[in-house]
């Protein structure tokens, strides 16, 4: 049996392959798995802590700059690579400088899509409680219209309230398929940015 929270969408849009079959999360309308947080060091393979590294203001703003353009999803990591080859080539390959640019994108693109996550969740309940209230008006309209004698005045603001509600659920709906790809499409570039930082990397 359906929980309360997933009758409404499963009874309004029961065709909509954006919406996912397990409704145990109510906040996460995704097909994706949810993964709220992501660990930098599952994506670098060089042991780091930013914190313990001395601070050069030189160094720490070519690392920003560099960061800045990595973090970027309107450039393609194909288009950084002689960006970051010539990086490498000035740092000589220094893994612990390499490193604090991928911390810093990392820093960067997870938070973004941390926020990203966070409206997800918010737009995925603001979605059930529409349906829920276009459910309800149904339900509403549906008695009224089974009275002896019928209040039609009601009838047509019901009928007129869940036309526009129709409405603005399927405008909204149409943007969950992007939505939900946004995180799994930053989590793809943190670990393709890593994977460019290590091959130019040079071990000691």
């Amino acid at each position: 049996m359906l929980r309360p929270l997933a009758v409404a969408l499963a009874i309004l849009l029961p065709s909509l392959p954006a919406l996912a079959a397990d409704y145990s999360d109510p906040t996460w309308p995704c097909v994706q798995r949810k993964v709220e947080n992501l660990s930098p060091g599952l994506m670098w393979a060089f042991p780091l802590d930013p914190k313990t590294v001395t601070p050069d203001k030189a160094r720490d703003a070519d690392v920003a700059e560099l960061a800045g353009y990595l973090g970027l999803r309107s450039v393609t990591l194909e288009e950084l690579e002689p960006r970051v080859a010539a990086f490498a080539q000035a740092y000589n390959g220094d893994t612990e400088t390499l490193g604090l640019v991928f911390h810093d994108v990392f820093d960067n693109l997870s938070k973004r899509r941390s926020r990203i996550i966070s409206g997800i969740e918010d737009f995925s309940l603001s979605q059930i409680a529409l349906a829920e209230k276009i459910d309800g008006n149904r339900l509403a309209m549906d008695a009224e219209m089974a009275k002896d004698a019928p209040n039609f005045d009601v009838i047509d603001a019901l009928e007129e309230t869940i036309d526009w509600d129709q409405i603005i659920y399927t405008d909204r709906q149409r943007n969950i398929t992007y939505l939900c790809e946004t995180p799994t499409l930053l989590e793809r570039r943190l670990f393709g940015i890593a994977q460019m930082l290590q091959r130019v990397a040079v071990v000691d």
